[in-house]
């Protein structure tokens, strides 16, 4: 079974040879995230960081990793008022954030050329943009977001249109992503941390954006994946993206104080990724560890419609061999719980 065909099935919620693993991991340091426009040289380590973790590990599935552009650029400093959010427009395909997110995307898809492994290109939700817009540092969990939340209490309505306004760039450039730079879908990073929008809210004037986003990669692709950032034990309400009609969701199983299992009824049934904490076993424990880490990942969940994976990216300088003993770990459950 191919990679590809074995994704596929995954997807299908259809028996598969071993269950496929999906590690990921920066390749820039913090202080890099999102400075690709100002820093060349980062915007080259960015790219050169897939090449070399590629000599280690073969992936099961390829994320393209954009750390350096990560965030589309937003000019907020004229906003003081939720009414002058109306003056934010689409992002223009030919903006140097486009131009660069596309270049990054055709170089980085050249270094996987002779891999058979689906590809993915990284994408944020408008609720990301606009809140990492408006602070600063990044707007996880415990951050201090005053402009937001008065932007919020002053016109939801302004915020709601807003954010379609963004998402309608932001699947513009997924597009050219997907049908000329060859992706094969969109990794759609979405969160709501420590319920920083009410649910209500969030419903009404948060979710059709990032909905729209999806809809309009699912006319192009429809391998999609929402990835659900549970940063660091960054919990998040997943019932917020039960009806967001995505191929697979990558839940943040830990952070949230749930399974595998249950994450995957959830969801009704949809497939589902993820099983080790980020920095945890699959970083420090001994190739025994991972492999019974492994195996109670798989105990609970089954091997149909399931991606072992981590509630997030796992430290930068970690062993990629270790995703290699995940996959052997992976390999010999199958090999002794046959699923079809």
């Amino acid at each position: 079974m191919t990679k590809r065909e074995r994704m596929r099935n995954v997807l299908a919620n259809k028996p598969v040879d071993r269950v496929p693993v999906a590690f990921f991991h920066h390749f820039t340091e913090a202080g890099d995230w999102n400075m690709g426009l100002e820093r060349a040289e980062a915007f080259e380590r960015n790219i050169e960081g897939h090449r070399q973790a590629l000599e280690v590990f073969d992936p099961d599935i390829i994320k393209i990793m954009n750390d350096t552009l990560m965030m589309m650029p937003l000019d907020v400093s004229f906003a003081e008022h939720a009414s002058d959010l109306a003056a934010i427009r689409p992002m223009p395909l030919d903006c140097e954030y486009a131009v660069k997110q596309i270049e990054l995307t055709k170089r980085v898809m050249e270094i996987y050329r002779d891999c058979d492994a689906p590809v993915y290109v990284t994408s944020f939700s408008a609720a990301w943009v606009l809140r990492n817009a408006l602070i600063l540092g990044l707007p996880v969990a415990g951050a201090q977001e005053p402009q937001m939340k008065r932007f919020m209490a002053e016109d939801p309505e302004a915020v709601a249109n807003c954010l379609m306004r963004i998402s309608e760039g932001i699947a513009a450039l997924n597009r050219v992503l997907m049908t000329e730079c060859g992706a094969d879908g969109i990794y759609f990073s979405v969160a709501n941390q420590a319920g920083f929008f009410p649910r209500e809210f969030h419903q009404k004037y948060v979710a059709p954006s990032e909905k729209y986003v999806l809809a309009e990669a699912k006319k192009i692709r429809d391998m999609n994946i929402v990835h659900i950032c549970g940063y660091h034990g960054h919990g998040n309400d997943l019932s917020l993206y039960t009806e967001y009609g995505a191929a697979a969701y990558s839940v943040a199983v830990n952070a949230e104080g749930t399974t595998m299992a249950e994450a995957k009824k959830l969801f009704g049934g949809a497939p589902v990724i993820g099983g080790f904490t980020q920095d945890g076993v699959i970083y420090k424990g001994s190739r025994e560890e991972v492999k019974k880490a492994a195996w109670d990942i798989l105990d609970n969940a089954g091997q149909i419609g399931v991606v072992l994976g981590a509630d997030c990216t796992v430290p930068n300088d970690i062993d990629e061999n270790r995703f290699n003993w995940v996959r052997d770990a992976a390999a010999e459950y199958a090999a002794q719980h046959p699923s079809g």
